[in-house]
């Protein structure tokens, strides 16, 4: 575990202590954790603990919660009118519809729950009485500009296309290049994107296209053909398909 410190608001420092007093552990996850280390003001805080949702729940008896996400693992906490998602440390399995796990395992333990994330600058964690988590080495991948899956590339991908459209987006944001094997994987997995959902897959390029950058081609050069283009498939928009990623 690394200490250093960063900056939590005061209204997500506070959710931080209610849980911790009640024997639970509290970290800021994820993007939060990602844009600081790289200088960046957050644009959405996200927390993950020890408690269950339903310890969750009763720690912030008293608080408006939205538990749609309840059967996942997730309650977000109502706090000076902004939703606060916090997640119960887990795994999962299974992603049959290729969005959402089949089955979700709720666990003690922190190491666990970033190993299900998808790249490694996403699977970090900070608390201000335990440091930084970054048992993958995403801090060092920050540093070095590289973007690298966690554990198995196609098995990331395979789980949710979706995040080869991440990948592109935080390579084009953060200026990173893939690792090698997820680089292929991604280029190798691009066809399945036009499996996904044609309202997911619009969104996110909605969002890439907001970020100037290189393609998908630019990317991985070695990989020029059709089926590395998410742009070539049916339901993707060619107004706002990989080029503008």
């Amino acid at each position: 575990m690394l200490y250093l410190e960063l900056f939590i608001p005061a209204q997500i420092l506070d959710l931080m202590e209610r849980l911790e007093s009640r024997g639970f552990e509290a970290w800021t996850v994820g993007g939060c954790v990602r844009d600081q280390l790289l200088g960046l003001p957050p644009h959405d805080w996200d927390l993950c603990t020890s408690a269950t949702p339903e310890e969750i729940a009763q720690v912030f008896e008293g608080f408006p919660l939205i538990r749609a996400g309840e059967k996942h693992g997730t309650i977000a906490v109502i706090t000076h009118k902004q939703p606060v998602e916090i997640t119960t440390f887990r795994t999962e399995g299974g992603y049959g519809d290729h969005r959402r796990p089949d089955w979700v395992h709720f666990e003690t333990n922190l190491r666990e729950d970033l190993a299900r994330r998808d790249f490694t600058i996403n699977a970090m964690a900070y608390s201000p009485l335990r440091g930084l988590a970054d048992p993958f080495g995403g801090q060092a991948d920050l540093a070095d500009r590289i973007l690298r899956a966690v554990g198995q590339p196609e098995k990331r991908f395979r789980e949710d296309g979706l995040r080869i459209l991440r990948g592109v987006r935080f390579t084009a944001r953060f200026q990173l290049t893939p690792e090698a094997e997820t680089c292929a994987a991604m280029s190798t997995l691009a066809p399945t994107l036009a499996a996904l959902a044609r309202e997911r897959v619009c969104r996110a390029l909605r969002v890439s296209a907001r970020r100037p950058g290189r393609g998908f081609r630019d990317l991985c050069p070695g990989h020029s053909g059709r089926d590395s283009r998410p742009d070539s498939y049916p339901g993707l928009p060619a107004t706002q398909s990989a080029p503008h990623l």
